[in-house]
């Protein structure tokens, strides 16, 4: 997308260290654990869960190859649309990112309904107070709109320090597992086929591809990435590593530490506990206080980068005409996208509200209901982009190699299209519910990808351009 004028969004340039704690903040590891892992051992009934992450790190890693490959000549606040746009034209361009904008949106709201959900049980167990989910979600996005108006962001340091505490916690869990043998020994049956294919893998493989969320932001900071070329596929490498061995080795431990069985009736009958009773009963409960408290900033780190990649969008498309141009100016003081920061609240305020007014669960309802939705528009993205990868570079002279140009992103686009077939086919073992309009809300997804190309028609999908600013790690 064009750069009409300097963008305030953060005037920092940031390192290949720096980039991946934002990638990883997105992620919120903690945070992905306690969410998606009820869903993999209760709703799904997965008993391979450890495999299939294997094999979505491994997928991902081979997308990785035209992705880093592209984010060396075009990144930017547009992510993956800039790469469609690039390959397809403006009007795709636009379509994807309306698309991006439904998924984070679902992302966000999802997860706040988690962060309410996780509140609520934690001032009901400490406290003994029973607050709604809702006024904890409600005041998370208050806290989101006033810095992201000032362009308060946590910053490296921060997010560092905290991604340090949380894996290391989850790592003590899981050396405390495997020393004291788990539930009836160490075995590796998770990660062979017929247990890959056991319960409802599509579901797996949804929430499995969701937990590497944020993936997309290494290009989304790829206007203030010092040195560009290298900085950004080095963070992209490096955050997909980390996010699936991490993951992987964390699913592996829930089932040798809880055992199938008892797994599967543990995140059934309470999936609030899941990842609690296990770290209490192979840790300890001091260890159990320190993740309660942890889990939370964990998901609010998480939703202020959501709510800050999706002003991101916002600001891009009102800079291109997408949008009415007031979108697309910052600040006149913070240098911040204010607007696009307001209308942002706006959205997020409405979609939990409604959720609230119908006293729907937050975490059956609200999280499952809306991560699915966001799981599948980032599958399509992921497809779509590896496609423009194949389009692009290969028209391209400074780069001839067929593994980089054809053969990884093909092998990407027909993997992750399978997956994505799978997840819709299981659909419905998501939402757990009976309602055609819940299990067809993916359906929303063709439907922005429309309207994104129907209102945008006219518009222009501008190149990025390069920006001056100031060095950070």
């Amino acid at each position: 997308m064009r750069i009409h004028q300097r963008m305030a969004c953060a005037p920092m340039l940031y390192g290949t260290v720096g980039i991946v704690f934002f990638v990883l903040a997105f992620a919120a590891p903690l945070a992905a654990i306690a969410g998606v892992a009820p869903i993999v051992f209760g709703t799904a009934g997965s008993v391979g869960a450890p495999g299939i992450y294997a094999v979505c790190t491994l997928v991902l890693l081979v997308f990785s190859v035209g992705f880093a490959a592209m984010s060396r000549r075009h990144s930017g606040p547009g992510g993956f649309a800039v790469y469609v746009a690039k390959a397809f034209g403006s009007r795709p361009g636009f379509s994807a990112s309306f698309v991006a904008i439904l998924g984070y949106n679902a992302f966000l709201s999802g997860n706040l309904g988690l962060f309410g959900y996780m509140m609520s049980q934690l001032c009901e167990r400490k406290l003994s107070v029973d607050v709604p989910w809702w006024v904890f979600a409600l005041a998370a996005v208050a806290l989101m709109c006033v810095l992201g108006y000032r362009e308060i962001d946590l910053s490296v340091k921060v997010l560092g320090v905290l991604l340090i505490v949380e894996m290391a916690i989850i790592l003590v869990l899981d050396v405390a597992t495997l020393l004291r043998g788990g539930y009836d020994g160490i075995n590796f049956d998770g990660f062979t086929i017929r247990a890959m294919s056991s319960g409802a893998p599509g579901i797996v493989f949804l929430v499995a591809f969701a937990c590497f969320v944020g993936f997309e932001a290494t290009t989304l900071y790829g206007e203030e990435a010092r040195d560009r070329r290298r900085t950004i596929p080095r963070a992209t490498y490096i955050a997909v590593l980390v996010v699936g061995v991490f993951y992987t080795l964390v699913m592996w431990i829930f089932q040798i530490g809880y055992g199938n069985e008892e797994a599967a009736q543990v995140a059934t009958e309470d999936p609030g506990n899941f990842l609690f009773a296990i770290n209490t009963h192979y840790v300890g409960s001091w260890s159990t206080d320190a993740m309660e408290w942890l889990l939370a900033t964990s998901i609010f780190a998480a939703v202020l980068s959501m709510h800050n990649a999706l002003s991101r969008y916002l600001f891009a498309l009102g800079r291109d005409g997408a949008l009415p141009s007031p979108v697309g100016r910052p600040h006149p003081r913070y240098r911040s996208p204010h607007r696009a920061n307001l209308i942002q609240t706006a959205v997020t305020l409405s979609i939990v509200s409604v959720f609230a007014l119908f006293g729907a669960d937050p975490y059956v309802q609200l999280y499952s209901w809306l991560v699915g939705v966001g799981s599948v528009s980032i599958l399509v993205l992921y497809m779509a982009s590896s496609l423009a990868v194949c389009f692009v570079l290969r028209s391209t002279r400074d780069e001839n190699r067929l593994w980089v140009t054809t053969i990884a992103p093909v092998i990407a686009f027909v993997a992750i299209g399978f997956f994505l077939w799978l997840a819709i086919d299981n659909y419905e073992s998501l939402t757990g519910s009976n309602s055609a309009l819940v299990n067809h809300l993916w359906l929303l997804i063709p439907l922005f990808a429309v309207i994104g190309a129907a209102v945008t028609r006219n518009i222009t999908f501008g190149a990025d351009t390069p920006i001056e600013q100031k060095e950070t790690a």
